[in-house]
C-alpha cells in the first residue's frame, strides 16, 4: 500500500478521515501510477491535482517524498523505494502564492 498525505482540501473533498490515504499501485510505482491509483479510488478528486486533458500537474500543486521536491521529475520516474514499499507518504501539497 502507498500512503499518500494530501492538503486539507482534497481530503475534504475525497471525504478522508484523517491525513493519508492508501491506494494499491499494481507494478512500477511513479508519481503517475500513484495518482491514477488516487483518482481511481477517490474520483472526486480527478482533474484537483493533474489537468483533465494534459494529465500535467497543476500549476498550485506540489508532489513530496522523502524531504526531495519532487513537482518537476517526469511523472514516470519511479518514487524513492520507502515511499514504494509504504515506509514513507507520498505527498502532494498545495503551494502557497500571492504577492
Amino acid at each position: 500500500m502507498i500512503r499518500v498525505v494530501l492538503p486539507y482540501h482534497l481530503r475534504n473533498l475525497a471525504k478522508l478521515d484523517g491525513s493519508e490515504a492508501s491506494v494499491d499501485v499494481a507494478g512500477e510505482v511513479t508519481q503517475r501510477t500513484v495518482i491514477d491509483a488516487l483518482e481511481a479510488s477517490y474520483p472526486t478528486l480527478r482533474g484537483t491535482i493533474r489537468d483533465h486533458t494534459t494529465k500535467q500537474r497543476r500549476a498550485l500543486v506540489r508532489f513530496f517524498a522523502c524531504g526531495e521536491d519532487l513537482s518537476n521529475e517526469a511523472l514516470d520516474t519511479p518514487l524513492p523505494e520507502p515511499v514504494a514499499r509504504g515506509r514513507e507518504p507520498y505527498l502532494i501539497v498545495g503551494a502557497i502564492a500571492g504577492g
